[in-house]
């Protein structure tokens, strides 16, 4: 290992990783460090009985951009997979987005004009709600009481730990409705899953820089701070300086995996969301649907809702007004330590899909080589 790095890499998930391979191929030097075993972040799988099991929920390659398609695609190829969900609520089946599928199963409509109507009728009683001041409100005035009731309430309370009453407006800035019969989730031009799991993608980023795993930045800081001139950290804003402002809120998740054994096809589709209360969990994921799979046992994975706290992992930012006030004073100082650059998804503290991510990383490389 040499002594002197260009770059120290604070975590080695999608952010950090696009950071090491990018700078190390224009003659940076790198090493990364992270706390986990694996190299990956949350798009690491664990192989079982031949299933790609993704670890910390599903993740489906969606995006509209080709520049990015066709970087991701220069690692591993992709399979055609759509994503297509299927809500349960209370044993009813409905498709997801909402669509002609999903008015149909709710109210028997068969054409868009039919289905029009009936939305305008579910959401005229609510036309007086000029300024919807939480989730409920807002949810009522886009797609009325029936769909509200069914598949945005119960999801969504479970999801965030709150009434929909308690939840921020703009959680839900709009609700999808398309007036076809299309179950494609995302509508991206370019999605997939990798052929042989995301983990194809990560080795190839990092292959051939330094890498050491199980390492916490924070337990010996000052050693990693002076091995390299820069350093990229991907970590949680607030605890780079120590929660010195307050500590940024999260949900978390908790996964319980299970092998079934002998059984091909549990539920037909790779994610079921659970939009009732009478389940804890959010949603089932069915792991060899993602890859068209075939093998003799299936793999399920059930995710729970949990509060954040510093043992287990931060999934979802919550983004209301004390939070963003809180992270733009850490953004503020953070401006002080011209050699840290904060990026992904916890140092920015934000929501980010994959695409996004490797974009944030391309750009924030390109602007430290002509820096």
């Amino acid at each position: 290992m040499n002594n002197k790095y260009n770059y120290l890499i604070v975590g080695a998930g999608l952010f950090g990783s696009v950071c090491a391979h990018e700078l190390s191929k224009n003659g940076k030097k790198c090493i990364v460090i992270d706390k986990r075993n694996h190299i990956g972040g949350n798009i690491y799988c664990e192989e079982i009985n031949g299933i790609n099991v993704h670890k910390y929920g599903s993740h489906i390659f969606h995006t509209d951009d080709k520049i990015i398609w066709e970087y991701v695609n220069q690692f591993v190829s992709f399979n055609n997979f759509i994503y297509s969900p299927i809500a349960n609520y209370h044993g009813e089946l409905f498709n997801l987005p909402f669509n002609m599928n999903t008015f149909y199963q709710l109210w028997g409509v068969k054409t868009p004009e039919q289905a029009m109507a009936k939305l305008a009728s579910e959401r005229l009683p609510f036309k007086h709600i000029y300024n919807p001041q939480n989730l409920e409100e807002k949810a009522l005035v886009l797609v009325g009481r029936e769909i509200y009731e069914k598949l945005v309430k119960g999801y969504s309370e479970k999801q965030w730990g709150r009434e929909a009453k308690n939840i921020p407006s703009f959680i839900i800035s709009r609700l999808p409705l398309r007036f076809n019969f299309d179950n494609n989730y995302f509508n991206h031009p370019y999605q997939g899953i990798p052929i042989g799991g995301y983990n194809k993608i990560a080795d190839k980023l990092l292959e051939g820089i330094d890498v050491l795993l199980g390492i916490n930045y924070f337990e010996n800081k000052t050693h990693y701070d002076e091995i390299a001139d820069t350093i990229i950290y991907t970590g949680k804003i607030d605890e780079f300086f120590d929660y010195k402002f307050g500590e940024l809120e999260y949900r978390s998740l908790h996964f319980e995996t299970k092998i079934l054994y002998n059984t091909e096809n549990f539920q037909g589709v790779a994610g079921i969301n659970y939009t009732g209360l009478d389940k804890e969990y959010t949603r089932i994921i069915e792991h060899k649907h993602f890859e068209n799979g075939n093998q003799k046992d299936t793999i399920i994975t059930k995710e729970y809702p949990r509060v954040y706290n510093k043992v287990n992992e931060p999934y979802y930012p919550i983004n209301d007004y004390r939070n963003q006030t809180m992270l733009e004073v850490y953004q503020k100082f953070s401006k002080c330590f011209p050699n840290v650059v904060f990026g992904g998804r916890l140092a920015e503290y934000k929501y980010y899909d994959m695409d996004k991510v490797i974009k944030s990383a391309l750009d924030r490389v390109q602007s430290l080589l002509n820096w």
